[in-house]
């Protein structure tokens, strides 16, 4: 099947990066959110971050106008039934991408492609809650999307052959590189990583180092670019704790405990960047570690 036209639902950090990517590749883009303010933000987002790119001599004006003009809004749910791929990108919360995928499935077209941009619940049970479980994907891509070459391609129990084929060049189509992964709670990358960020709050939590010491400790003695709370707060505390409660349910295993202190902050309301304090305070010109 030629996928040409793609439905995204979500419009927030995730959502708009994937309608970038789509858009600057040739596809028609359809984006819904519950509210009009998400939709004109995530335009005003795209935009900007198509500007960035033409400054690095990424892309040329023509290509952002171009693919601009291939990215529509809707707030209706049910537009997205005509796209040849829908790509759900809510919040991480299964209860809620369920709610998306019944309201949604009774408008799509019998070849529509279903796909959950999830970053760690069980791509067999979210398709076993839809008409199409052999047409139903894992499709996580990695933030912030137009920079991140990896997309993780996640196979349910009944997902075809001819559905991971034209997913696989769906991805080629982006020029990003798809990296399989079996249907096992949070994948690959988010298997590997949420735990070594729950164990850097574990060392803040016990003592052992400062904010900045742990990120400092990382950047320069793990040469990673971004320290682990550094990074925690700009993926958002709650979606570090949904991933590692994913973990910990999932395969039973103490060692996925997520750590109270990361408890405590989603509690708080401190998530990260997107509430301006987590780890570090982000209401001043400089970020300042919170403890």
């Amino acid at each position: 099947m030629a996928i040409q036209s793609v439905g995204i639902v979500g419009a927030g950090q995730m959502g708009n990066g994937i309608a970038h990517v789509f858009a600057a590749a040739g596809y028609d883009v359809l984006m819904t959110d519950v509210s009009q303010e998400a939709l004109d933000k995530a335009i005003v987002t795209i935009t900007k971050n198509f500007d960035r790119q033409i400054s690095r001599g990424k892309v040329l004006e023509a290509d952002k106008a171009a693919a601009l003009s291939r990215i529509r809004t809707t707030l209706r749910l049910a537009d997205l039934g005509q796209t040849d791929l829908v790509i759900e990108a809510a919040t991480e919360r299964e209860m809620v991408k369920q709610a998306i995928f019944e309201d949604l499935v009774p408008h799509l077209k019998p070849e529509t492609i279903l796909t959950s941009n999830t970053s760690s619940i069980s791509i067999t049970r979210l398709a076993s809650r839809t008409d199409r479980p052999e047409k139903f994907m894992g499709f996580h891509f990695m933030n912030p999307v137009p920079v991140m070459q990896l997309v993780e391609l996640i196979r349910g129990i009944a997902t075809d052959e001819p559905t991971y084929k034209a997913l696989v060049e769906v991805v080629e189509r982006l020029g990003k590189t798809a990296a399989s992964a079996e249907d096992f709670p949070a994948f690959i990358v988010n298997r590997i990583l949420m735990p070594m960020i729950n164990e850097a709050v574990y060392t803040l939590y016990e003592g052992v180092g400062s904010v900045k010491s742990i990120d400092q400790s990382l950047k320069l003695g793990a040469n990673h670019p971004m320290g682990p709370l550094e990074l925690a707060d700009f993926i958002g505390l709650d979606t570090c704790l949904a991933i590692m409660n994913v973990l910990h349910e999932g395969l039973a295993d103490t060692k996925y405990r997520p750590c109270p202190l990361l408890t405590k902050y989603v509690e708080a309301g401190w998530l990260g960047r997107k509430t301006q304090r987590g780890f570090y305070d982000y209401r001043g010109e400089v970020p300042v570690p919170t403890r």
